[in-house]
């Protein structure tokens, strides 16, 4: 137990800011949880969202949101272009 006035505010305010992590953490686990189920792109662009905001607030560390984004970003669909690769210009020769 904390002897001084300093320290029991310390603690207060240490309780406070980690009920907010773990509120923080819970979201961010359930959404990824969701995202990698249901292989929607708005479930998974929002755990991509809370997983930036988690690693903004130091609640994870950012290679681990780095890590989460990366594995959520395979499950999103693949880009179709409508554009072909070659522009039809032509490259002169020097």
């Amino acid at each position: 137990m904390p002897v001084t006035k300093t320290a029991r505010r310390a603690l207060r305010g240490s309780n406070r800011k980690g009920q907010i992590n773990s509120l923080i953490l819970s979201r961010l686990e359930i959404a990824v949880r969701k995202a990698r189920i249901s292989k929607t792109k708005e479930l998974i662009l929002k755990a991509i969202s809370l997983s930036d905001r988690a690693s903004k607030k130091k609640v994870i560390h950012k290679n681990k949101a780095a890590r989460i984004k990366s594995s959520l970003a395979k499950l999103l669909p693949k880009r179709t272009s409508s554009k072909s690769k070659k522009t039809g210009r032509k490259v002169s020769k020097k």
